[in-house]
This record gives C-alpha cells, structure tokens and sequence, in this order.
C-alpha cells in the first residue's frame, strides 16, 4: 500500500513537472531556460493559478534573477510552481462566486452591464485594471450583437475548471 501511495504522488509529481515545463516552454523564446519577467503572470494563469497582483508580485520577487534583472530562470519557477500546484493555492474564484459578484455590480437586476460600468468598475475599485488588461476583458466579455456584458454568459465562459 505504501508503494502505491508513493508511485502516485511521484505521478502526480511528474504531472505536474511536465505541466509547468510545457507552459515555461511556450514563453521561452531562446530555449536557454529562462523566459522575461513579464510573462510569468501568463504562465501562471495558463496552469490554472489566479493570484492577485500583489501575490504575483511577491511570487516573482522570491524568483527573479539578481544577476539577470528582468528573467526568470527555469529551475527556480519550476520549484516554486510546484509548491504552489501541490498546495493548490491561488485557485480560481468558482462560478457562482463570480455570478454574486456581478449581481451586486448590477443594481438594478437588469442581467447585464454596460461597457462603461464594467469599465469604472474594473478600474476604480479594489486592484485596478490596468488599460490593456480592461481592454482584453471587454473584448472577451461584451457581446457584439447588443454591446453589453451579458454576465451569466460571461461567467459561464470564464469559469476555469478544476486542473
């Protein structure tokens, strides 16, 4: 039994190492093992992870290069990503969190919003959107017939499901 247990958690272990190594991959234009600290959110949330800014922030101060400001190296994103996957932190907010939240933004219970409330929503309060990234949203969130954000919709299509 106890050979099992640990044949799967070596499994899973694998899993997941090859998970991040096919994610780091994508960004590592130069295949020398490192990719720019800018793309690092990305990876992180194509593996399923949805830290706030400020987690991000810590996560890539504890793995940022020192002699090589600017990158990440591989092994140090590939330890501390596993960790993160293993303890299954930053999980993403399930899909009638997100429904609530829209139907407090919606105060008049009309099932949708407006581009312009979904914008001063998203860039007013709690962490800020920045422009390009309220911009991608919108594209992603507005329905082109009506020019509205249909949220029960646009939930739907946001949930992430488990990994």
């Amino acid at each position: 039994m106890a050979d099992e247990t640990k044949e799967n958690a070596d499994s899973l272990i694998a899993d997941i190492h090859k998970r991040i190594t096919e994610a780091f991959e994508i960004f590592d234009n130069e295949n020398n093992k490192t990719v720019d600290v800018r793309e690092v959110g990305t990876i992180i949330r194509s593996l399923g992870c949805c830290p706030t800014e400020a987690e991000l922030t810590d996560m890539l101060v504890e793995i940022e290069e020192e002699d090589e400001a600017g990158y990440i190296r591989f092994e140090k994103f590939l330890s501390m990503m596993t960790k993160v996957l293993m303890e299954r932190r930053y999980k993403p907010a399930p899909e009638d969190v997100l429904l609530k939240a829209f139907l407090v933004l919606d105060q008049e219970g009309k099932g949708y919003l407006t581009q312009d409330e979904l914008a001063k929503y998203m860039t007013e309060d709690g962490e800020p959107f920045q422009q390009e990234e309220l911009e991608e949203m919108l594209s992603a969130a507005v329905d082109p017939e009506k020019g509205t954000i249909l949220y029960k919709e646009y939930v739907s299509r946001m949930a992430v499901e488990e990994v």
